[in-house]
């Protein structure tokens, strides 16, 4: 790890962030923005652990390869479950960047609401260790504040509900701090499961969690709307009688069955930091209302699903999928003005 985090951070000129997600990971580079967003997705050969293929191109082989070959996620649940696998990965996601010839950034690392203190000087330990200038620590839902353009320094409170691929995090801010958090395994694999789940017991056919992810992607909702928008989708599967290829229309209103007790799950758990919240704050939400950013929040109706069971307004904000990489690039934009947000690898809540 050292060897590699040396290596990267000397291929930028300038001081950059790293959103490392379940799902995908971003790269922003300070005044150059967004410059990687790719799968977090792997093709290996599983004697000899080479990666084959990384981002999109291992994700469009997912169920179709041959023996001796296999997809990955070296993330799960939010954090690095294969350690060899993630530095590889990252190792190659680079090299489609475009390098400079200065080393020793500062560098701003994001990571989630419940990762713990180890954790969290694990990887400042690292990163240093490896060349880094400086090496700050931020929360995922603190970032998200940040990238929708919300004043995280006011006394008001803000509630941030950010469902990503592995977790769903659950943040009240205010006057830059998190008072009240959660993060919990509920999230856009989950989603994906239950589409799988509910595909085998309604139509008795097998699916990949890729044809699954397309669903939740192009045809996902979560409240049932005008028949007119009740579109669907074709996809193909193995049906478990015959054990034969077969295609299937799938429909948005299915999802919407597929998915109603998993966000439920989610409904529920900002119930319970609602719950936990200050009067004082409790009232600024009220009259503000809930933020909803990550992919979890382009499933339409996510908005109406939450304000109706809460009766408070919830609000998607612009490009709430890249809400947590943009807040680090605000970050790295003016540091010194958002260095009270960032955090200690020692702070547990």
């Amino acid at each position: 790890m050292k060897k590699f985090f040396g290596s990267v951070f000397g291929m930028f000129s300038e001081d950059m962030g790293i959103d490392l997600g379940t799902s995908n990971t971003l790269i922003c580079v300070k005044n150059k923005g967004i410059i990687l967003n790719e799968p977090s997705i792997v093709t290996i050969d599983s004697k000899t652990k080479e990666i084959i293929e990384i981002g999109e191109k291992a994700r469009q082989q997912m169920g179709r390869l041959p023996d001796g070959l296999e997809t990955k996620k070296p993330l799960r649940d939010g954090v690095i479950s294969e350690y060899d696998i993630t530095e590889k990965m990252l190792r190659m996601f680079l090299k489609k960047v475009k390098r400079g010839g200065f080393s020793s950034p500062r560098i701003v690392i994001c990571v989630p609401a419940g990762v713990t203190p180890v954790e969290k000087r694990a990887v400042v330990e690292v990163a240093l260790e490896a060349g880094a200038r400086e090496a700050h620590l931020v929360e995922e839902p603190m970032a998200a504040a940040i990238g929708i353009g919300l004043n995280v320094f006011e006394p008001e409170g803000h509630l941030i509900v950010d469902i990503g691929g592995g977790t769903s995090e659950v943040a009240v801010l205010s006057v830059a701090g998190i008072r009240e958090k959660s993060s919990f395994k509920v999230a856009g694999d989950k989603f994906d499961a239950a589409i799988v789940d509910y595909i085998r017991q309604k139509d008795n056919l097998n699916i990949g969690i890729k044809s699954a992810e397309d669903l939740k992607k192009q045809i996902g909702a979560v409240v049932n709307k005008d028949q007119k928008d009740d579109i669907y989708l074709e996809i193909s599967g193995k049906n478990f009688l015959t054990g034969l290829p077969k295609n299937i229309q799938v429909y948005s209103s299915e999802i919407v069955d597929a998915l109603g007790e998993i966000v439920q799950l989610i409904i529920d758990e900002i119930k319970v930091i609602l719950e936990r919240t200050s009067p004082e704050l409790a009232s600024d939400i009220k009259k503000e209302g809930i933020y909803v950013t990550g992919g979890g929040a382009l499933l339409k109706g996510i908005d109406k699903k939450i304000s109706d069971n809460l009766e408070i307004k919830v609000t998607i904000p612009d490009d709430p999928l890249n809400a947590v990489i943009n807040g680090i690039n605000t970050i790295l934009k003016d540091f010194s003005k958002y260095s009270r947000v960032l955090v200690s690898p020692d702070t547990d809540y």
